[in-house]
């Protein structure tokens, strides 16, 4: 174990969007399905052993993909607003990942039981994201295809990362996750929780409570490291695609990070080695969460999910008094 330490009694997990549904896929329910089967396998060392799991999950590539589809049906249906498609593919990721999670513990002779919450995600009406969208959903498309689709449908299409151009929305920083006490009791009772899908669906608060949703996509890391320190949580896991976080990515003198402390992180984050459109967002909700109580944060390939717990691959970002 890194430092030590033994299994976690709390974690929560983000997995990324790309893991539940990575490129170069149709989108299939088959497809789906089987990549859910896969990330239940995955995580299924860490069912049996950490006593309260919560889950979280992107939603990128889908939400994506269902605006995609109402705008190609808009002339016969009525499109629903951006929040509502959150909720959406919260849902519907939601139950692929859970239905594989439970088959997963039943085989395996665990009666576990796996919950999805719906989740709402307060934010601030006056957040700057809102007038600079920078959250990229949906497939991908060259320059001269995101132009079409531009002026076709009125999205606002950005360049990715050297990856391609996609659709950019606003994503504003999660104030308050809703009825976080759900998650606590259930978690608390041995259930795995899986809630905060695609970074909870957006929200902006009234008088009296009352709550209306916006349109946007929150960024689920970010939404991950506030349940994380809402709930007194430690360790928090953020699963992905790549083992390590990466200085100098891409370059020859390219070096992969085993363990670095917050004071570290923040100053390879300032000189700018973490991209907005990659491994940027992990890295932020990395530091809040740490600033915020957490004790320390893994960063890791989804397969190796089990390993990086026990600090045999992995980024660890650890306190600096950690």
């Amino acid at each position: 174990m890194p430092d030590g330490k033994a299994i976690p009694n709390k974690l929560v997990i983000a997995i990324g969007g790309n893991a539940t549904h990575p490129e170069g896929i149709k989108g299939t329910s088959e497809e789906q399905e089987e990549i859910a089967a896969k990330t239940a396998q995955a995580l299924l060392p860490l069912a049996h052993n950490v006593k309260q799991l919560i889950i979280t999950h992107g939603n990128g590539p889908v939400v994506g993909k269902i605006l995609m589809r109402q705008a190609l049906t808009r002339d016969r249906i009525t499109p629903m607003p951006l929040d509502i498609c959150v909720a959406h593919s919260q849902g519907g990721i939601a139950y692929l990942l859970m239905q594989a999670m439970e088959n997963a513990l039943r085989e395996d002779d665990n009666p576990r039981h796996v919950a999805c919450l719906l989740t709402q995600v307060e934010v601030d009406k006056d957040d700057p994201a809102f007038e600079n969208p920078t959250k990229p959903i949906g497939p991908f498309f060259n320059e001269e295809d995101a132009k079409a689709v531009q002026e076709e449908l009125g999205w606002l299409m950005a360049e990715d990362s050297g990856r391609g151009w996609r659709h950019v929305v606003p994503s504003p920083i999660p104030q308050h996750v809703c009825d976080i006490s759900l998650v606590e009791v259930l978690a608390q009772r041995g259930t795995i929780v899986i809630a905060g899908g695609g970074g909870g669906i957006p929200v902006i608060r009234g008088a009296k409570g009352v709550r209306h949703g916006v349109s946007a996509v929150v960024d689920k890391d970010l939404t991950s490291a506030l349940m994380g320190n809402v709930l007194g949580i430690d360790t928090f896991m953020i699963l992905t695609a790549t083992p390590k976080v990466a200085i100098n990515f891409g370059k020859p003198d390219q070096q992969f990070l085993d363990r670095v402390t917050l004071s570290e992180i923040r100053a390879l984050n300032a000189e700018g080695h973490f991209p907005p459109g990659s491994m940027g967002p992990k890295i932020d909700a990395s530091i809040r969460f740490l600033e915020g109580g957490g004790q320390r944060v893994i960063i890791a390939d989804l397969e190796q999910a089990m390993d990086a717990l026990n600090g045999k691959t992995g980024t660890h970002i650890v306190r600096d008094d950690g």
